[in-house]
């Protein structure tokens, strides 16, 4: 109940991830991985602070907000918050594997949100918001297992880790306003309120792995 009490206030507050612009579904263009580059793919809630915090790792060329998880074709924000599309809201992260290994971004995403919070993220509540971490080979999928029994094994959360692993299909990017949002709209109330604080906590988790701007 309290939890209830206070996201109701926390919504009415900060106008959550869910009442940002809509209307617009002019998609932002999906990048191809350079010969350098890999690629990797989560969902942990509202992908305005995810996509800022994990595009402040070494080694990160490129994150793209987007949507992932489901069976919809080309979904638009809309029809992802309607939660019949099976979608996830999610970021692809375009990075160099010889500046960062994946097994220190598996290790990021889970420190740039709550992975025990079971189809919600803070006042943002439902199956988009989902902890979900995509793997397309046999040894990611090892690598995310083998962190998730590290941070549980570490009690860093007071409650066990409920992020589903699954293998990669499709991703679709989201549409252009919501690229980069975070640093375009730092004076909105949510963002300022929800998405900075996490953020901001994310950096003294990963301190070390940061580019040195965000030291």
């Amino acid at each position: 109940m309290k939890r209830i009490i206070l996201y109701a206030a926390c919504s009415i507050l900060f106008a959550g991830c869910a009442m940002g612009q809509t209307g617009d579904n002019d998609y932002a263009a999906l990048p191809k991985p350079a010969a350098v580059e890999a690629v990797a793919t989560f969902g942990g809630g509202c992908f305005w602070s995810m996509s800022e915090a994990m595009s402040e790792l070494k080694g990160i060329n490129k994150v793209v907000s987007g949507y992932a998880g489901g069976t919809t074709i080309r979904p638009s924000y809309e029809d992802v918050g309607t939660r019949t599309t099976g979608h996830a809201e999610c970021v692809q992260i375009y990075y160099n594997p010889k500046e960062i290994s994946f097994t220190t971004l598996a290790t990021a995403f889970f420190f740039a949100h709550n992975p025990t919070e079971l189809n919600y993220q803070g006042p943002d509540e439902g199956t988009d918001y989902r902890s979900i971490a995509f793997y397309r080979t046999p040894e990611e999928r090892i690598i995310l297992m083998d962190v998730i029994k590290k941070i549980n094994s570490e009690k860093h959360y007071h409650e066990a880790i409920v992020t589903q692993v699954v293998p990669f299909k499709v991703f679709y990017p989201a549409e252009k306003y919501h690229q980069g949002y975070y640093r375009l709209h730092g004076d909105q109330p949510y963002i300022a309120g929800v998405s900075e604080p996490k953020v901001m906590k994310f950096r003294k988790a990963m301190k070390a792995e940061l580019k040195p701007e965000f030291r």
